[in-house]
């Protein structure tokens, strides 16, 4: 009786160890209890949220430095949700990364640009 007993509660403080901590819910101290998120990155999301809730999870790599695509795939493998949602790579890769570059054929030649400044005397 007595093991049964001790493994009911293991089992049970296994399971809350697992439970999801959400982005817009959580203290420092709780984000903290995700692998990987530390005091500064806790910190962080905690001042993103401020101007409001995270929409997604795209929203949450957005607003906060420290946070890709690879990170926020690692925080929701360790219980890390936005909005009960876990991270789905999918979404985030379809979106244009933030400091993509635009297409080559958006800027003239420099050929071209020097013929258009006049000749200076």
């Amino acid at each position: 009786m007595f093991r049964h007993l001790i493994t009911l509660l293991f089992a049970l403080f296994t399971l809350s160890a697992f439970a999801g901590v959400d982005a817009n819910q959580a203290n420092r101290a709780d984000l903290e209890t995700v692998k990987g998120i530390g005091p500064g990155l806790s910190g962080k999301i905690v001042e993103a949220r401020k101007t409001g809730n995270f929409k997604d999870w795209s929203d949450l790599v957005d607003r906060v430095g420290g946070i890709g695509p690879g990170n926020a795939a690692k925080f929701s493998q360790a219980g890390l949700t936005v909005g009960g949602a876990a991270y789905d790579g999918k979404a985030e890769a379809a979106k244009p990364a933030k400091g993509a570059k635009k297409d080559k054929g958006d800027k003239a030649p420099k050929a071209a640009k020097k013929a258009d400044k006049p000749a200076s005397m």
